[in-house]
């Protein structure tokens, strides 16, 4: 008897990223000759990193902002090699030797309570997102009901069906938005949250430019014991600077937010809250649920960060918002609508420009990059969901560019270079030589100590 044996199908490969960016990375490992070289093909792609986008281009991110040079330098030290599982004290941790990591988590923790005014703070979420999730651990059993912003109107995926709300199995609801004036529609909010009665509602938005009625939402919440969450990941630094609102004094239970946007930290989550109830509940959701070893070098760039805050913040954040105003006003005047013009485009760090007659978000984005204007496509409210790849909007952030001491009248130098590409008035290789030359010509960050005659990374000249 003959047995017939099948051929093995061919294997399929099912990969996420880029597969010709995976590939050339594969050919120049392939390429060298050992690992010493595959080594330095790393440090050279970080150095072309470094100079592109540290010294050449003009970084109007949202999402980003230059630390100063002791907290970069920070992120470097020695006890980042160090593990420090459980709560701060020696009877509270897994291992010994952590006298010296106990002196760094508490002046961690006591900074952020002065930043926020807050009675508790907690420093070990290695991500902003990892703080959203410790909320609904905490505060939501699998299948309560939530509401939060749909992402049209700027809301993010970490409190949508596809980010840590959806993981807990939660049923989510939309926040009723205005389409116009960009905030919470106020009555159509009360009428549906007092139907769905949720557990939580979330007041977190990536495209975040004015203020939520945190008070009024509160008190509608209330009345069945529901509570407010505001997922500050954007505003965390304005919140912190006394330019923006403060939701845990207008009734928030719980705020949350990334140190690595305009608080200009490390990446890193901050949580702070006030009701002692809930300090049992979040803790033992972040440990031992979602953070064990929890980075102590970025603990101690976090605690940096917050002692120059307290020296700065108001000032630094007061600038971001000027600059935000500034520049949606001069790309408003020369001609791209902007969201928001009639009530003054922004309270923020950030500014949305509707750019359909450029070709769409993603397509300036491209463009303005190739002249090394760094910006994001993004979601406007006249778009759908499923738009997300090639929505109408363009985000726009003054966090980096105001540390590094640009004011009113670089936003117009930038707003017309910006338009020179827009309108394709000038060659873009000069375009993109105006706008190195401006980037190169604020060599000194501001906002930070001096640098005290410390070496090595710590040489950024600061102020």
């Amino acid at each position: 008897m003959t047995t017939t044996i099948a051929a093995a199908a061919p294997e399929t490969t099912v990969e996420v990223h880029d597969p010709e960016v995976l590939a050339w990375a594969g050919d120049v490992l392939d390429r060298a000759a050992d690992p010493r070289q595959m080594r330095q093909a790393v440090l050279d792609a970080v150095a072309r990193n470094a100079r592109w986008r540290g010294d050449e281009c003009l970084n109007l991110l949202a999402p980003e902002a230059p630390m100063s040079p002791t907290v970069r330098g920070l992120l470097a030290a020695e006890v980042g090699q160090r593990a420090a599982e459980g709560h701060i004290g020696p009877a509270n941790r897994w291992f010994a030797g952590t006298a010296h990591i106990d002196e760094i988590e508490a002046l961690c923790v006591e900074l952020l309570k002065r930043v926020f005014g807050a009675r508790y703070a907690d420093h070990r979420l290695v991500a902003s997102m990892l703080g959203n999730l410790a909320v609904y651990t905490a505060l939501t059993a699998p299948g309560d009901a939530i509401m939060s912003v749909t992402q049209p109107f700027g809301g993010h995926s970490s409190n949508r069906g596809d980010g840590p709300a959806g993981v807990r199995g939660l049923r989510i609801h939309d926040v009723p938005m205005d389409p116009v004036e960009l905030e919470v529609d106020l009555e159509a909010f009360a009428r549906t949250a007092r139907t769905i009665q949720p557990k939580i509602v979330a007041l977190g938005a990536s495209m975040t430019l004015f203020p939520f009625p945190v008070a009024r939402m509160a008190e509608i919440a209330g009345e069945w014991g529901g509570r407010i969450f505001f997922d500050g990941a954007h505003q965390l630094g304005l919140i912190g600077g006394g330019q923006f609102q403060d939701p845990l004094r207008e009734g928030a239970a719980v705020l949350t937010g990334s140190a690595g946007k305009t608080f200009s930290g490390p990446q890193s989550g901050v949580i702070v809250w006030n009701d002692p109830a809930l300090t049992g509940p979040l803790t033992d959701a972040i440990f031992p649920t979602l953070a064990a070893t929890h980075q102590v070098n970025r603990v101690a760039a976090l605690a940096a960060a917050a002692a120059e805050f307290l020296a700065f913040g108001r000032e630094y954040m007061a600038q971001i918002v000027t600059n935000a105003q500034a520049l949606a006003a001069a790309l408003h005047e020369r001609g791209v609508p902007m969201l928001a013009a009639h009530k003054g485009f922004t309270r923020t760090h950030q500014a949305i420009a509707d750019v359909r007659a450029h070709g769409g978000g993603e397509s300036v984005a491209f463009r303005l990059a190739k002249v090394n204007i760094i910006t994001n496509k993004n979601l406007i409210p006249t778009d759908k969901p499923e738009d997300w790849n090639r929505p109408s909007g363009l985000r726009i952030g003054t966090t980096e560019v105001t540390r590094w001491g640009m004011q009113e009248p670089e936003m117009a130098r930038i707003a017309d270079l910006m338009v020179d590409v827009l309108a394709e008035r000038r060659p873009v290789a000069a375009v993109k030589q105006d706008a190195i030359d401006l980037r190169r010509s604020f060599p000194v960050l501001q906002y930070c100590f001096p640098n005290n005659g410390l070496g090595g990374i710590y040489n950024t000249p600061c102020k």
